[in-house]
């Protein structure tokens, strides 16, 4: 789960984390006053989305009149803001963030993130912060300082230093930026993150160090235990064919490919989609309706699937182990018929009952196409979906 950049800041500064003041507007008349209130003669109008990158595509704008923000506020509210992030579809803008912008002589980069590989948090820090940070990454990997965490006993003050002299900050300033460290892990650990990137952490002429910019995300898993974090998110910022999936407690990513896949199981999903790639084609989702696979939940995968105007064809792939196959080929069956198909639909079933299950859709007398492995299942699929191309690419001549 992703939170926008004021809410992160929130957090943050909960923990004792120095960030500029700021306040959230959703018009720009909200916006103006915001200014007043703030004080100052110099202002950030920041676009709040759940993606990096706003500086370039200018999601960002600096403002010293009111006016000036007035017109920053009506120029990003209401647009979808396209990052190289984003993809292109871009991100609603439905808020933005009203920060004063402090002068500032030093752009760093600070990050802590979840390394699954190594099983421990790392943290990430560079003297070259900015709107650069992932072409250095990529391009000048030694630039990174990188410290990896000991779970049992957690970030340590020696370390903190360390980074911080590494740096290249005075005396003063290195006792700022360390306790902005410490802060800053103790906020990533105790909120359940998995990711925290403050890009830019600024130092002032006065020698702060000051949380310029906060991305944070959260382990889903762990928000029954954070309900301040759950009750943060912004549904608008994702797909909403995850979030009506989420509703139906069904997981769905959507993807770029033109075969619609539902499966029960996620180890399955991604074998399915593995298989679907080794014959040549694209899936367009992760979906696992989960070990139940009842009429609704496959009714409801169905509609997900073709909500995605991409798909060509619907690859069913069901593993019946605790559930039986001819109770899911019924499910199959209700759902294929209360949800109108206008496109390929292949089914394999396997496990318990399947000689049963595949008889039931035998007679179902629906269009559909049987596949005995998922090997012969992803091939099917990738011959529908390319008929179903070139039938389309005919009329279209």
């Amino acid at each position: 789960m992703d939170v926008h950049e004021y809410q992160a800041k929130e957090l943050l500064a909960g923990f004792g984390v120095a960030v500029p003041k700021g306040a959230v507007a959703f018009s720009a008349d909200q916006a103006v006053y915001a200014a007043t209130e703030l004080g100052g003669s110099f202002w950030a109008v920041k676009a709040q989305i759940h993606a990096g990158a706003r500086g370039k595509a200018g999601g960002i704008k600096l403002c010293r009149t009111y006016n000036e923000v007035r017109d920053a506020a009506k120029d990003l509210l209401g647009k979808r803001l396209v990052t190289i992030q984003t993809g292109p579809e871009g991100k609603p803008v439905q808020r933005i963030y009203v920060e004063t912008a402090d002068p500032f002589e030093r752009e760093l980069y600070l990050g802590y993130v979840l390394d699954r590989k190594a099983e421990r948090v790392r943290v990430i820090a560079s003297q070259r912060g900015g709107m650069d940070i992932e072409e250095i990454a990529a391009n000048e990997p030694e630039a990174l300082i990188q410290v990896v965490v000991e779970p049992a006993v957690g970030l340590q003050q020696f370390q903190a230093r360390e980074i911080a002299f590494q740096l290249g900050l005075n005396i003063k300033q290195v006792s700022a930026a360390v306790k902005t460290i410490m802060n800053a892990y103790r906020a990533f650990r105790d909120c359940d993150g998995t990711m925290l990137e403050i890009n830019p952490l600024v130092v002032t002429k006065d020698d702060r160090v000051l949380a310029l910019d906060a991305k944070m995300s959260f382990d889903d898993n762990a928000m029954f235990r954070r309900r301040n974090i759950a009750d943060m998110h912004d549904p608008s910022q994702g797909d909403p064919r995850e979030a009506q999936a989420a509703e139906h407690n069904l997981s769905y990513i959507g993807l770029e490919g033109e075969i619609g896949c539902i499966v029960n199981g996620a180890g399955l999903a991604m074998a399915t989609m593995d298989m679907i790639k080794h014959a040549g084609g694209e899936p367009a989702n992760f979906l696992d309706v989960g070990g139940g696979a009842s009429p609704d939940r496959v009714a409801t995968a169905f509609r997900l699937v073709l909500s995605d105007r991409n798909v060509k064809a619907i690859l069913v792939n069901i593993f019946a182990g605790i559930n039986r196959c001819d109770w899911v080929a019924q499910g199959v069956i209700q759902a294929a018929r209360e949800v109108k198909i206008d496109v390929p639909l292949i089914v394999r079933l396997a496990g318990t009952n399947v000689e049963a299950g595949q008889k039931i859709l035998a007679e179902s007398g629906l269009d559909l196409i049987t596949a005995d492995s998922l090997s012969d299942a992803a091939a099917k699929a990738v011959k529908a979906c390319d008929d179903a191309k070139n039938k389309t690419d005919t009329r279209n001549r």
